[in-house]
């Protein structure tokens, strides 16, 4: 299923920060900055362990995040479901997009296992100034 437009992935591609939310199982929203890339339509995102992302991940995996700028005023707003990979084949494809995007993962680079890495599946997304 096809969620976000041409101009929305070029705005994606374009940056790589955003802020990504997750919630408790009490309903208590955790909103924290974090690097991405991009996977298609996916967004890709490592997380270490030990974390509130993490643990709310565990329980909930309806995530939501924000990408924007204040000039031009745009951005783009997904909401969506994550995916947590831990070791494996697509845990390794989904590093190497990372590795290749980000010289500072490159320089600090961790093993299978060491870092979940997280498949932002979106499902709805709403843009503006794009």
């Amino acid at each position: 299923m096809i969620v976000l437009s041409k101009k929305e992935i070029i705005f994606l591609k374009s940056h790589e920060l955003c802020r990504f939310a997750t919630v408790s199982t009490d309903c208590m929203p955790h909103v924290t900055p974090v690097v991405y890339a991009m996977d298609g339509e996916n967004i890709i995102i490592a997380i270490d362990y030990g974390t509130k992302k993490f643990g709310n991940l565990k329980q909930n995996q309806k995530v939501s995040l924000v990408v924007d700028t204040y000039r031009p005023n745009a951005g783009l707003m997904l909401q969506g479901t994550c995916q947590m990979f831990e070791t494996g084949a697509e845990y390794m494809r989904l590093v190497k997009i990372l590795f290749d995007r980000f010289e500072f993962y490159r320089k600090n680079p961790w093993a299978e296992g060491e870092s979940p890495i997280l498949k932002v599946v979106p499902s709805k997304s709403a843009s503006w100034g794009l």
